[in-house]
């Protein structure tokens, strides 16, 4: 038997700090929840089980896919295909961040994951571009945003009728923008520029002509191609 090290270490003090940090872009999220619980008890859940829905389940998108295809007669395989679908982007997600899961024991690496979304996600990817290894973000913002989304949604299905329509507000830019930041703020290389460039178009053309929701997926599998075949220059 031989015995695996595992290198990284997480810091207690840091994913407090990761906490506090995302805790201003769970604003919005309190916000899609409430929207996520009105819908939800509009659809005939009842409150507390649209709040487990969101404790256990924790993805926003394929959660109002699940209420499109609610009903007294749910159809199990189709509702699978579609929360896979949209979920399926957290494969690549996992994949990308794998330079620095794979020196952390699997117990950990496995739980931490639970808590991962597209905003936590961005920073952590985009600090490993810069040289830096944060994995503190995925625990500490990750939790952050998962209360919020519990809380919005606890929100919406008894005061929901207060905000209807969040988009109003301009709330459905705020991740986006969030995002987008992430992005520039990044390795901004010949190979990551058009990574990112080819990955743009693929999605919009899938956004119009392919299924809903594949639009992700197609998106982040051509950004990946590229970097596969144009590898980067291994240092002298």
């Amino acid at each position: 038997m031989t015995n695996t090290t595992y290198s990284y270490q997480l810091q207690p003090a840091k994913i407090r700090y990761e906490f506090f940090r995302l805790l201003p872009i769970s604003l919005f999220v309190v916000a899609f929840g409430m929207a996520f619980g009105l819908a939800a008890v509009q659809k005939g859940l009842e409150p507390m089980q649209a709040v487990l829905m969101s404790t256990t389940v924790f993805a926003g998108a394929s959660q109002f896919a699940t209420l499109d295809m609610w009903g007294s007669q749910v159809a199990v395989l189709p509702l699978i295909a579609v929360v896979f679908a949209i979920n399926s982007r957290h494969l690549l997600m996992g994949a990308s961040l794998y330079p620095m899961l794979k020196d952390v024991a699997p117990a950990k690496r496995y739980a931490m994951l639970l808590l991962l979304t597209d905003a936590n996600w961005a920073v952590s990817a985009q600090e490993y571009q810069n040289g830096r290894r944060n994995l503190e973000v995925i625990i500490g913002g990750g939790f952050v945003l998962w209360l919020a989304w519990i809380v919005g949604t606890l929100l919406g299905v008894y005061f929901g009728r207060l905000l209807q329509d969040p988009q109003s507000l301009g709330l459905d830019m705020v991740l986006g923008c969030f995002l987008l930041a992430m992005a520039l703020g990044g390795n901004k290389s010949p190979r990551v520029l058009v990574a990112w460039l080819v990955a743009g178009l693929s999605s919009l053309a899938a956004y119009y002509w392919l299924p809903p929701h594949t639009h992700v997926v197609v998106g982040a599998l051509a950004g990946g191609v590229v970097g596969y075949f144009w590898l980067e220059a291994k240092p002298q």
